[in-house]
């Protein structure tokens, strides 16, 4: 007995219309960037436009993940395509850190140069107030998706990066124009590529815990466990299952032991949709199975 309600989850138009608006913003400055960067020789600007390019590559991957993703079930993929988001966050968080690799790189090769290149600061620091006004409208549009789907957060958090690596462009633009220090160019390309990694490892694990089916985090199966308990009727629980076919979307199963009476005067029904209402109201979870069983009931099950 169970209850095929749709995951939740923000996976529909809407979603895609976010990140399309936020892949032409992403796309114009990192057209705008490339151009500073060129004729102000800034390293930094240079590293954030290849921030913004990871950026648009991963808006076009969460876009193409998110149309896959909102494909119905079928006979093949029952629980349908929505693991598509997490291959695309994974996809992302890859993209992430071979990006800081090659920045810290360049930065370190041109800190280690005895003779600094010109760096035009002014341009520069327009060039970077432009991208952080960008990114702050990027990240406010998806702010609200991220809450609910993996790989729209994969992007959400591409873009935060970006608005952090603009900022940090800025301040050392602001330096070179006041003291014509241009190694703080590399520094700031260097901060860069070091809020790139944690970023990529938080969407790592993530990822991971997703694949491997793990508890999502919050949910405390005892707590579950305890509710299913307390429902008149129930005598026992076990083989309690709980993991998430991508963020927003947990799934539950469990054997449930019931009174024999309550399967023989057709209380049966009444407590699967107590177990069904408890599990969408107090943990949120809008899919979930229940096999109930007498109390004599044996298990062939090699779980059990």
């Amino acid at each position: 007995m169970h209850d095929h309600a749709p995951a939740p989850g923000i996976r529909g138009a809407g979603n895609r219309r976010l990140l399309a608006v936020s892949l032409t913003i992403t796309s114009v400055v990192l057209v705008a960037q490339v151009v500073g960067a060129i004729f102000s020789g800034s390293l930094a600007l240079l590293a954030d436009a290849g921030h913004m390019f990871t950026d648009a590559a991963a808006l076009v991957i969460a876009l193409v993940a998110s149309t896959v993703a909102a494909r119905p079930a079928d006979d093949r993929s029952t629980f349908g395509y929505q693991r598509a988001e997490v291959l695309g966050a994974l996809a992302n968080a890859v993209i992430l850190i071979a990006l800081s690799v090659w920045i810290a790189i360049e930065a370190v090769q041109r800190l280690m140069r005895p003779e600094q290149p010109e760096v035009a600061g002014g341009l520069m620091l327009v060039v970077a107030i432009v991208g952080l006004i960008a990114n702050a409208v990027a990240l406010w549009l998806l702010s609200g998706a991220q809450r609910h789907s993996i790989n729209v957060r994969g992007a959400y958090l591409e873009v935060l990066g970006d608005l952090l690596g603009s900022a940090a462009v800025i301040v050392a633009a602001v330096i070179i124009v006041l003291t014509g220090w241009t190694q703080a160019d590399a520094v700031a390309s260097l901060l860069i590529a070091a809020m790139i990694v944690p970023r990529a490892i938080s969407l790592l694990r993530e990822v991971a815990s997703v694949l491997g089916e793990s508890v999502p985090r919050g949910m405390q199966v005892a707590q579950i466990r305890t509710h299913i308990l307390e429902t008149p009727g129930v005598v026992d629980v076990h083989d309690v299952h709980v993991w998430q076919l991508t963020r927003g979307a947990p799934v539950f199963m469990a054997h449930v032991v019931v009174e024999d009476a309550c399967l023989a005067d057709g209380r049966a029904i009444g407590i699967l949709t107590r177990l069904q209402e408890c599990l969408s109201d107090h943990f949120d979870v809008a899919h979930s199975t229940f096999q109930l069983e007498p109390a004599g009931h044996i298990e062939h099950d090699a779980h059990a």
